[in-house]
């Protein structure tokens, strides 16, 4: 399996520098090759993205979610991957910025079995919440959104869960950035939209919350 995840960490390593980003060292890489495998495993039994190929699963989840890793403001301490699936781009976020503990959202069982497999194979610091991130006690330093159901009404549920000074991550396009930016509502700064390298029309849409939290 190391060998397996050594070589898949040196193509995702290939991938990130065509896309003009930085190598991961290879620990890190290996790491991620480990999820790679992981995820083909369990996609061969249960439909957990619908990128179900290994070229795919490099090229799309992990070169953006490590972008977006990157990209992700410092004295960022605690983030909410709401709507998380296969665990992007909460489980990258856990991998790339330790310093960050993730709670990774997923209100469906056998994707939620996954996301906890994959913390302890992985382990990486991050915790699994089986159920509605809507109904999770507390506030986050960022919450992280990409290709959710219902993406606008997450996005207005999302925003609450952000703490005051804290950020949304939106991982959209062009196409519904407005729609998005308009479903966060009043509160929010925006930062100018940031294109994901390595995706064609991929944007992170970071706002900083502005809101006073209820006494």
């Amino acid at each position: 399996m190391a060998e397996d995840a050594n070589s898949i960490g040196a193509r995702l390593n290939d991938k990130l520098a065509l896309a003009g980003l930085d190598r991961l060292d290879p620990a890190l890489a290996e790491r991620f090759g480990d999820y790679c495998g992981l995820l083909l495993r369990w996609n061969a039994r249960t439909n957990l993205t619908a990128i179900r190929d290994e070229d795919g699963i490099l090229s799309r989840h992990f070169v953006e979610s490590i972008a977006c890793a990157r990209v992700l403001p410092q004295g960022i301490a605690t983030l909410l991957d709401f709507g998380s699936g296969a665990g992007f781009p909460g489980v990258p976020i856990a991998l790339c910025r330790q310093e960050i503990a993730v709670t990774l959202a997923e209100s469906q069982g056998k994707k939620a079995a996954f996301l906890r497999e994959a913390v302890r194979i992985l382990g990486i610091s991050a915790n699994v919440h089986s159920g509605r991130a809507e109904l999770i006690a507390g506030r986050f330093d960022c919450v992280t959104l990409r290709a959710v159901d219902r993406m606008e009404q997450a996005v207005q549920t999302a925003s609450r869960l952000v703490a005051r000074d804290g950020w949304v991550a939106l991982m959209t396009n062009e196409a519904d950035r407005k729609t998005l930016q308009a479903a966060v509502g009043t509160g929010f700064e925006w930062l100018e939209p940031v294109p994901l390298r390595g995706s064609e029309r991929g944007l992170l849409l970071l706002a900083q919350s502005r809101i006073s939290e209820p006494a």
